[in-house]
């Protein structure tokens, strides 16, 4: 009578191994699967650790860069990387290391780069990187700025940011902010009929589309503020890294930029003749503006530090490669003897990609001359100190189009284009088109002055 109860029991035995085998051949994968995802989710929480290590060395640089904003080495004078322990607040004990290499700007950009590396001490073997840019916005953001009145034809395009500290008349096309810093003013005749009258801060015949960005009042903007120190670009140039070139006893000197990041220096030695021209405060103009025989003084690469000083008369063509600010310029300023640069051809980038950039600075007019191709192209930040950037007015002398990549910024008035009473061109150039070159914003030309805002941020990767 018991052996059956012996068996029933074996059979029992048998049919729970089973159940368990099952269950265990059924739960491993779970098992393997929980695991796997534990690992992750401690893999996912260490990568997070040294990420925000990596961060805090991030943070740390940039709060350095705003104390001292031209201090790349982390104030150690040597090279990186800058290794430094992250500690806890808290606890005050030291769970990490972020280890940081800094790039610096290229000459003539504030662009910085800092690179920061985290790890914890828990975990060593498990980094996160972080790439970060930061940059000085410059002053060269305006496609067009303007001490005195602007006027914009309603055959002229203005790519970019524009503003004057008087008034603006915009019959033509934009597509960015058209900003006074006046309320209202007194139109002058030189902006066409019905001038002189009373006209809002920005007025004119434009589209509603362009009237759209029209602002006016804004803050007027320190012209002064645009203007480089030139005692500080002189000294510059006349250092090892920079190109000088006195008075020349001549007519002053040509330079024209080769493709090969190279500079030709001439003498200029005598003018082509041209009639008589205005300027836009209606002074008469007898000398002449084109170069007519020179002589080459030499051939050399672009100046290591990108500053070119000249003490006289300036024309400047060719093809930019490279970074340069060219400064023509007598210290101190007499408007009888500030030197003039004068645009005679084309002025172009051997690439519009931001490597290449070109700054002229005249302490006084910046012109086109009377001989320059119907088609020009002027790629450049136009800088007129004391004087205006312009055309002058010869009669009946009408070219075809004049192309600006960059920007212009002139203490008075600007023109390419003189017309007459019904709007009809009389001189200078029939189409005009502005292009603001947007990598001027962080990639000025060398010594050019920049905005105390501090360093902005740019873009932020990690990997």
């Amino acid at each position: 009578m018991k052996r059956p109860a012996l068996k029933k029991n074996g059979d029992t035995l048998v049919l729970l191994l089973i159940i368990v085998f099952l269950f265990t051949v059924m739960m491993l994968p779970i098992i393997n699967i929980l695991i796997l995802k534990s690992r992750v989710l401690n893999s996912t929480v260490n990568k997070e650790k040294a990420y925000q290590v990596a961060e805090a060395g991030i943070n740390y640089y940039q709060w350095h860069l705003a104390h001292y904003p031209a201090d790349y080495q982390d104030g150690t004078n040597h090279g990186g990387p800058y290794v430094h322990n992250y500690t806890d607040f808290d606890t005050e004990k030291t769970v990490g290391q972020y280890s940081l290499t800094i790039t610096p700007p290229d000459v003539g950009s504030t662009i910085v780069t800092i690179q920061s590396k985290g790890l914890t001490t828990d975990n060593p073997n498990v980094t996160r990187t972080i790439t970060a840019r930061y940059g000085i916005p410059s002053l060269a953001q305006y496609s067009f700025l303007s001490n005195d009145v602007i006027w914009i034809g309603s055959d002229e395009t203005v790519s970019g940011e524009l503003q004057s500290n008087n008034g603006v008349r915009f019959d033509g096309v934009g597509n960015a902010p058209i900003q006074s810093a006046k309320s209202t003013y007194t139109c002058p005749s030189t902006q066409g009929s019905p001038c002189p009258t009373t006209e809002n801060g920005v007025w004119g015949s434009a589209t509603q589309a362009v009237k759209n960005f029209w602002q006016f009042p804004v803050p007027a903007v320190d012209f002064s503020t645009l203007t480089s120190n030139l005692a500080s670009l002189k000294s510059l140039a006349q250092a090892s890294g920079g190109i000088y070139l006195p008075p020349s006893n001549a007519q002053g000197y040509s330079l024209v930029f080769n493709n090969d990041s190279t500079i030709s220096i001439y003498k200029v030695t005598s003018r082509l003749s041209n009639p008589t021209g205005w300027d836009v405060n209606s002074n008469p103009h007898n000398e002449y503006t084109d170069y007519n025989t020179r002589t080459l003084l030499y051939s050399k690469a672009m100046p290591t530090n990108g500053i070119v000083y000249i003490e006289d008369n300036t024309w400047v063509e060719g093809t930019v490669r490279g970074r340069v600010m060219v400064a023509a310029a007598q210290l101190p300023y007499n408007p009888s003897t500030a030197p003039t640069i004068y645009l005679p051809k084309n002025i172009v980038y051997s690439a519009k990609d931001g490597t290449n950039v070109l700054g002229l600075l005249s302490q006084k007019d910046l012109i086109v001359t009377y001989h320059a191709p119907n088609i020009l192209e002027i790629d450049a930040a136009l800088i007129s100190q004391n004087g205006s950037v312009q055309f002058l007015y010869y009669p009946n002398d009408i070219k075809t189009s004049i192309t600006v990549f960059g920007s212009i910024m002139t203490f008075g008035q600007w023109t390419w284009t003189w017309v007459d009473g019904s709007n009809n061109v009389v001189s200078g150039y029939a189409t005009t088109n502005d292009t603001y070159d947007g990598n001027l914003l962080y990639g000025p030309p060398p010594s050019f002055p920049i905005s105390t805002s501090g360093y902005q941020p740019l873009s932020f990767t990690s990997n």
